[in-house]
């Protein structure tokens, strides 16, 4: 009777770990598949007005290919999610900010988008 007692501890002792594990898994899973690149390309067709994005030659704008490779975005900051998000939010010199233009999703799905270029 306490073997069967103590096989059944070991179980649920198991079960529970592996749920667990699960669970942290798919929060791991959902901060890397952050905003959709298909959708940030047709975000992107407003910002292709003013900036290239198979080039890193200027139109009004930088061109963006390899954004997310180059050392420093031309505000002088290194191009991190957070601060290519700022940039987009709150625009600056001829940029026009879009804090109020575009919502979160959309501006995952745009940075996803840039991290491909």
């Amino acid at each position: 009777m306490k073997s069967i007692l103590a096989i059944c501890c070991a179980l649920a002792v198991a079960c529970s770990l592996g749920v667990a594990a699960d669970k942290k898994k798919s929060k791991e899973e959902v901060k890397v598949a952050k905003g959709d690149p298909e959708k940030g390309k047709e975000v992107f067709q407003q910002c292709g007005v003013c900036h290239n994005a198979d080039s890193t030659e200027k139109k009004m704008g930088p061109g963006l290919k390899g954004l997310f490779q180059q050392e420093k975005m031309t505000d002088g900051k290194k191009p991190t999610e957070e601060n290519v998000r700022a940039k987009v939010d709150e625009g600056g010199n001829g940029m026009p900010a879009y804090k109020d233009m575009l919502g979160g999703e959309e501006k995952d799905d745009l940075i996803a988008y840039l991290k491909t270029l």
